[in-house]
């Protein structure tokens, strides 16, 4: 029998699958919900829940986190000792064109989540943001003690108000509490709105990929596999009360802390591109565009405290991590080894 159980919002999607398939690998039982919603391929949503499904250990459920009750009854119906939050409307560049789905996903989403946890509360919740909420911030490394004032897209907007709404909750109902910041996760199973799908399709298919800032960025890219070990592991670095100390992300009056969760190396962005045309074999065709609305221009995780409080930090190096990916979608899409035009 499986020693605990863990729900996770948002088990279809890319990284909620990552999660749910090493949980389930470590023996613990998985209730996934998701509502396979069409922002990208519900496709390829229902083709990592096929996967999943094979383990006896894992209950699928459908049904979109914002619908008042919803998560209630799954709270009550199955007891989580675990709470992952990871449901909600991703992408910088859609939450301009449609910000109300943020707005129903995210905000009210998250809602619902903290009222389920306050009438039946998990052992611990942990719940996921951004490194987008950094915004404006130019020092760097970022570190989860920094402000977080200035967001630059209604996404980042939406998951710093997310932050600030289970704050209030652990305090006021006592729910140990973790938020977590991504830092451009990428890896197999990935997104097709992300840049990994989107660089290596027109790459075999011989389009040009958008290059945008004239490709003077930097991002800190996590490999999905790290992230989600790194997720486990902080399942027992429950936050206590009025355990703050200078320099920490713990909350002084609830038990709830900041964690982020990257790589602690960026990368360039002609690098990341570089590594994509090794493993498809072909040079890509760079069209040069100026920098997108809501779009910073660098991202860099100081990770000491994840390292402090699981003894683990990322590890796969971008050209591995790449090589995978592409190894991947080649074989997810039928893409030849290489174009043939």
């Amino acid at each position: 029998m499986p020693d605990q159980t863990v729900l996770i919002t948002g088990a279809a999607g890319f990284i909620g699958f990552h999660l749910s398939q090493l949980l389930l690998g470590q023996g613990a039982a998985v209730v996934g919900v998701d509502n396979h919603n069409d922002y990208y391929d519900p496709d390829l949503k229902a083709a990592r829940e096929a996967t999943l499904i094979t383990n006896p250990h894992y209950t699928p459920i459908k049904g979109a986190v914002q619908d008042p009750g919803f998560l209630d009854a799954v709270f009550a119906a199955h007891r989580p000792d675990i709470v992952v939050h990871l449901a909600a409307q991703a992408g910088v560049r859609y939450s301009i064109e449609n910000p109300r789905s943020y707005t129903q996903a995210n905000l009210m989403g998250s809602f619902e989540l903290l009222e389920a946890a306050r009438a039946h509360p998990p052992k611990h919740l942990l719940m996921a943001s951004t490194s987008s909420v950094y915004g404006a911030n130019t020092t760097m490394p970022y570190r989860e003690t920094d402000k977080v004032d200035t967001p630059m897209s209604y996404y980042a907007a939406t998951k710093k108000a997310t932050e600030a709404m289970s704050h209030s909750y652990a305090h006021l109902f006592d729910i140990p509490t973790t938020m977590f910041r991504f830092f451009t996760v990428y890896g197999p199973w990935g997104r097709p709105d992300m840049s990994p799908y989107l660089f290596t399709q027109a790459i075999l298919e011989g389009r040009p990929i958008k290059v945008f800032n004239n490709g003077d960025m930097m991002r800190d890219f996590t490999y999905v596999s790290d992230l989600v070990r790194a997720i486990s592991l902080l399942f027992e670095a429950v936050p206590g009360q009025g355990d703050a100390q200078d320099g920490d992300s713990l909350s002084p009056v609830a038990p709830w802390r900041v964690v982020n969760i990257g790589n602690g190396t960026p990368v360039q962005l002609a690098d990341f591109i570089a590594a994509i045309e090794s493993a498809c074999g072909i040079a890509a065709d760079k069209q040069l565009l100026p920098m997108q609305p809501g779009d910073v221009k660098a991202t860099w995780a100081e990770n000491a405290l994840l390292r402090q409080l699981t003894n683990y930090t990322p590890q796969t190096v971008i050209a591995d991590g790449v090589a995978d990916y592409v190894n991947w979608h080649r074989s997810y899409y039928g893409q030849a080894n290489t174009f043939n035009k």
